[in-house]
């Protein structure tokens, strides 16, 4: 398997969480917990570290409400559970991040001030999709009662793949998420 970035991995999970929340596209019931309200209601017990608590809390919630929309079948993956030796890998990189506040701080800011349900919007203003992905996502269709989007198969887990697992959830539309997910064949 290769490895996808986890930096960029947390990057398109940040973008997706925040603009899922129920202040922008209502995909799941986290409010405004990537935004400046969860930043007042964490900093006073998390002080360094509120905004990777509010990451993960919000990740927590989104995960949940995309399995209970669709509990995807076995052999596939999806933004929010991906193999385990990689779910792993990325749980152990938040120390490195945390280490690194002054690197991720803005970034942070950028995903408070994300508004609205328009994901390639967001996307884009943070330079993490180019148009061969948002062309390719255009091609995608919904299954027939609207809870998934399969991807085509793919032989192993890399950046593009995981960009296209966060751009397709733009085929959701507004209270209704559409999980994406893919079959990784060895």
């Amino acid at each position: 398997m290769n490895i996808p970035s986890l930096e960029r991995l947390l990057k398109l999970r940040l973008v997706v969480a925040r603009i899922g929340e129920m202040d922008n596209a209502r995909w799941w019931n986290t409010n405004k917990l990537l935004g400046s309200m969860g930043t007042t209601a964490l900093k006073r017990g998390f002080p360094v570290s509120h905004n990777f608590a509010q990451a993960r809390a919000v990740f927590a919630v989104a995960t949940a409400r995309s399995q209970e929309i669709f509990p995807h079948p076995h052999g596939t993956i999806t933004l929010w559970c991906l193999p385990a030796e990689l779910e792993d890998e990325f749980n152990n990189s938040f120390q490195e991040w945390h280490d690194s506040l002054d690197v991720w701080t803005p970034f942070f800011e950028s995903i408070k001030a994300l508004s609205g349900s328009d994901l390639i919007a967001a996307l884009k203003e943070l330079n993490l999709i180019d148009d061969s992905i948002i062309e390719s996502t255009k091609s995608l269709r919904r299954s027939a009662e609207n809870r998934a989007v399969m991807l085509p198969s793919a032989h192993h887990i890399d950046d593009q793949l995981i960009t296209m697992l966060a751009c397709a959830f733009s085929l959701s539309e507004s209270g209704s998420p559409t999980i994406p997910y893919v079959k990784v064949e060895a």
